[in-house]
């Protein structure tokens, strides 16, 4: 299976604001403050800083032609602490989950963009915390863990550096 990281553009917006939709779905589950809608979708509300702040970076995730899913990277000038990359979301759909894809995303983002990460998991989140433990073991990743607040939400924080 050829996986393609295709940067989403401002015309793209409408597919991302639908993915993000599902993605805040699944992660309803973990979250007491994701809440869907008047009209039944979820949004995320920040969608206009994606398309507005220099450092907030979306892309797509294909896997050959089609659509497969999306990562949300934030670089600096976004950025102002220590860590020069973050992922702050990565959704795959339902039909290729489980099977290597998040994992070949993320080395091919680790490839083209060496430096200091950090990752932001809510800690409910098992699935998000056992897919990323996973990344770091098979990718021979070390990292450093701790327990946050974030949005009044308990969150595990991984920092490492590729």
């Amino acid at each position: 299976m050829s996986l393609t990281l295709q940067k989403a553009l401002p015309e793209d917006k409408t597919i991302l604001e639908n993915l993000y939709s599902l993605y805040l779905h699944d992660l309803s589950l973990y979250s007491n403050s994701i809440e869907v809608s008047a009209n039944g979708s979820f949004i995320y509300d920040d969608m206009s800083m994606i398309w507005n702040e220099e450092g907030v970076v979306p892309y797509f995730i294909q896997s050959g032609e089609k659509l497969a899913g999306f990562l949300l990277l934030l670089e600096r000038p976004f950025l102002k602490k220590t860590s020069d990359y973050s992922i702050n979301d990565i959704f795959i759909l339902n039909t290729y989950r489980g099977k290597g894809l998040g994992q070949e995303v993320l080395k091919t983002l680790f490839d083209q963009k060496k430096g200091k990460y950090f990752v932001v998991e809510l800690e409910r989140n098992k699935p998000a915390v056992i897919f990323w433990k996973k990344v770091y073991e098979r990718l021979g990743i070390s990292y450093e863990e701790r327990k946050e607040l974030v949005d009044d939400e308990p969150c595990l924080i991984q920092t490492f550096e590729v």
